[in-house]
């Protein structure tokens, strides 16, 4: 399992971008992680799937809302990242209007979560493999701080305690 002082994994996730710009498409556009870590801060926060109750209840929202609060802390973006495809993501991203501040990745085949050792398994639960639901610092591609969340847990993977550890 990645842990703090790792370098993110080398992998590709996926982005639905609505408008075009800056050489990117409407629709999915590859994230290559090392490449868009580089020289930045970064706000991760993983779970198990778009649109999921706790998620989408919970999760999302709290980085919405503190949108402002990481920034000023000196993060320069935030990630979510789920098990998930574009589209899907793209769609959360819509209903969830994290629109320029919370950047929305599926990692479609599980690749990033596999790289990481941060899966989970909801084979039983009709799910296949998923993301543990975590959240992480990263700061020029470097994992700074890592909190993983039990099973079935949502306390430490939060915004307001990975905004704690960024302003620290």
């Amino acid at each position: 399992m990645i842990k703090v002082g790792d370098t993110l994994p080398h992998t590709t996730l996926m982005e639905f971008s609505e408008v075009e710009g800056e050489g990117c498409s409407i629709g999915p556009n590859a994230v290559d992680v090392a490449k868009a870590t580089a020289g930045k801060t970064i706000a991760v926060f993983a779970l198990p799937g778009a649109f999921t109750p706790t998620c989408s209840v919970k999760h999302v929202p709290g980085y919405v809302e503190n949108f402002e609060h990481f920034k000023a802390a000196g993060v320069d973006e935030i990630w979510c990242i789920s098990v998930n495809d574009a589209f899907v993501m793209g769609a959360w991203a819509r209903e969830q209007d994290t629109q320029g501040k919370v950047r929305m990745l599926g990692d479609g085949s599980a690749d990033f979560a596999q790289a990481t050792g941060l899966t989970l398994d909801l084979t039983a639960r009709g799910m296949g493999l998923r993301s543990n639901r975590y959240s992480m610092l990263v700061k020029d591609g470097k994992v700074v701080h890592l909190n993983v969340e039990g099973l079935g847990k949502f306390e430490v993977s939060d915004a307001a305690t990975l905004l704690a550890q960024a302003k620290a």
